[in-house]
């Protein structure tokens, strides 16, 4: 007889309003002017979805220069450099900008604050394609970044009394605000976003598994190795005390050795994994266990983006 197993389930986990919009955009380019259509970078970090799309005509590549001036390009979720668009406009290429809107909005406050002579400095993670979208957004040395504390006390800034700070979307909530904490004590005068950079999505996920932390033996967060918000969620499980948590991108990558003998586990998704993978591992779950469900929601969404017009007109 299979043991007895309770999984508590995260809510809300999974696709961000950001992420379905850019899928769709996706799905709407190769509908509008046919395959191929090429995606500057992963148009979300989740192979799963990369490698749907790509079966339906998406061609992903990293560098403008590798997309033929003929076809449609559309930039990622995460934001690119304001040269990329640039450069597709001086080769007269078709340019569709999925962008996640609330990246968008950092983008657009970094350069408000840049406009008021502020030199800007981004808590991000180093070569992240979001960090280096945004910091792309103004000329060299006008964005600084600080990945921890200790990057906050190093820094050498222009002017003490000119600065401000923007957040990658993506990040830990509590990390984060330790630096924020650190960059406010070091520099009484820089200014704060007006409203927190973090995005809901991440902000949402993150509260749901400390939720489920303290009920369960082990947390599985589905996602990439390249998503940002899932590495995030399984440190937070792992702060919240929950030892065993671990990042899989589907149910073939579980552990189920390292998982004898546990009587509760909690699953979540990152903001880029869909929600066909969550079943496939609860599915994966109930072929070894007696499974009962708990869903465990500490809030409910009901954001939505609109994709550009240009994929809204007839072609």
């Amino acid at each position: 007889m299979a043991p007895d197993l309770t999984l508590y389930l995260a809510a809300p986990r999974g696709f961000c309003a950001g992420v379905d919009r850019a899928i769709k955009i996706v799905e709407l380019a190769i509908e509008k002017w046919g395959a191929p259509v090429y995606v500057r970078h992963e148009i979300v970090h989740n192979k799963y979805v990369v490698d749907g799309l790509r079966a339906k005509g998406a061609v992903f590549v990293e560098d403008l220069d590798e997309c033929p001036s003929d076809r449609p390009v559309i930039f990622s979720a995460h934001g690119v450099p304001k040269s990329v668009p640039a450069e597709a406009a001086r080769r007269q290429m078709i340019a569709v900008d999925a962008t996640c809107p609330l990246v968008t909005k950092v983008h657009n406050e970094a350069a408000r604050h840049s406009e008021n002579g502020l030199q800007m400095i981004m808590i991000g993670h180093q070569g992240h394609p979001e960090v280096i979208g945004t910091m792309g957004q103004l000329p060299p040395g006008e964005v600084l970044l600080v990945e921890d504390v200790e990057d906050v006390a190093r820094l050498q800034v222009r002017d003490p009394l000119k600065l401000a700070y923007i957040t990658q979307t993506t990040l830990s909530v509590d990390d984060t605000a330790a630096v924020a904490a650190a960059l406010t004590a070091r520099f009484p005068a820089i200014l704060e976003p007006a409203h927190n950079d973090i995005c809901y999505a991440t902000t949402n996920r993150q509260a749901a598994v400390k939720a489920i932390a303290g009920k369960i033996d082990a947390l599985l967060v589905i996602g990439a190795p390249n998503s940002s918000n899932s590495k995030r969620l399984v440190e937070v499980g792992r702060a919240q005390g929950c030892a065993y948590s671990q990042l899989v991108q589907r149910a073939a990558d579980i552990d189920w050795r390292a998982l004898q003998g546990i009587r509760a586990v909690g699953v979540t998704a990152g903001a880029s994994a869909p929600e066909e993978l969550v079943n496939e591992v609860i599915a994966a779950f109930r072929d070894r266990f007696t499974v009962s469900v708990q869903v465990v929601e500490t809030a409910q969404e009901d954001v939505e983006f609109k994709v550009p017009r240009v994929l809204r007109e007839p072609a």
